[in-house]
């Protein structure tokens, strides 16, 4: 169980959410203008789903807090990029597959962002810009500390 918790990458649980609630929402929307003629939004039709209240709370300042479904997402995906970069500190061979995989899911959320419409929100291009980082930083903190863990001279 270890081994897949090493080699599965935890921004995919997001990511397949994320996917998940764009099937859902599904293609793209469309209206008809006073004319009677069929129009294309020009918002994707998963920005209203993710614009829906998540969880609010009244504040002591009289206002309330709200947290829509997509913030929810992306504060989700913090916390996973949080233990993916503690994951990427280790030097074994699970820790490179990571890796791997994690390029395939920034890639796969590329295409999907600009190739989708339902992905083209800023809720998802912040998830895709976490993917990225997490193979940035993986691939940086584990080069760090490989030469750490071996000792490499510099003179």
């Amino acid at each position: 169980m270890r081994a897949i918790f090493g080699i599965f990458p935890l921004l995919v649980v997001p990511v397949a959410l994320y996917n998940l609630l764009a099937v859902m929402a599904g293609g793209p929307a469309t209206t008809t203008n006073e004319l009677g003629q069929i129009v294309a939004s020009d918002s994707a039709p998963l920005q209203a789903v993710l614009n829906e209240t998540f969880f609010s709370l009244p504040m002591i300042s009289g206002v309330k807090w709200v947290l829509t479904q997509g913030d929810a997402i992306l504060l989700l995906s913090i916390v996973f990029l949080f233990l993916e970069i503690l994951k990427s500190t280790s030097t074994g061979t699970s820790t490179i597959i990571n890796h791997a995989i994690s390029m395939m899911l920034f890639i796969l959320c590329l295409i999907e962002f600009l190739l989708a419409p339902n992905f083209a929100t800023s809720t998802f291009f912040i998830l895709m810009s976490m993917t990225l980082l997490d193979v940035l930083a993986g691939v940086v903190v584990t080069i760090v500390s490989a030469r750490r863990d071996f000792g490499v001279d510099h003179g």
